[in-house]
């Protein structure tokens, strides 16, 4: 699958039409995102049944805004449409095939009740 760009108009539906969904907030003057787009384009072309986004901090400040960015190149994954990770950085190839793979087998049920019971106790 292509990786898509992600703006306000689609981020809603495609963290929750979607499995898994990995994002890369980057910039174009950053060297560091220049170095990780291959690596991001080569494991999207391997897993189709994964959602890669891409979403400019230059041009998506509200999401950049969102999410807390600092630094970038930033990678973000949705299962389910919850968050399950956030890590600065570009990440080595096959450590983002690792990480793909982790999260297509959290059990998201337990998941689900470690959020339920952290904002209970928040309440």
């Amino acid at each position: 699958m292509a990786v898509v760009e992600i703006s306000m108009e689609n981020f809603e539906s495609t963290i929750h039409e979607n499995g898994v969904v990995i994002l890369d907030f980057w910039a174009e003057w950053c060297g560091p995102c220049k170095a990780y787009a291959p690596i991001f384009e080569r494991v999207s072309d391997e897993l189709p049944d994964v959602t890669f986004g891409k979403i400019n901090t230059e041009v998506e400040f509200e999401l950049s805004g969102m999410f807390g960015i600092r630094s970038i190149p930033t990678t973000v994954v949705f299962r389910d449409g919850i968050g399950v990770f956030m890590q600065p950085g570009a990440l080595p190839e096959d450590a983002l095939r690792d990480l793909v793979e982790k999260v297509q087998v959290l059990d998201m049920d337990e998941v689900r009740a470690e959020l339920d019971s952290k904002s209970k106790e928040e309440n």
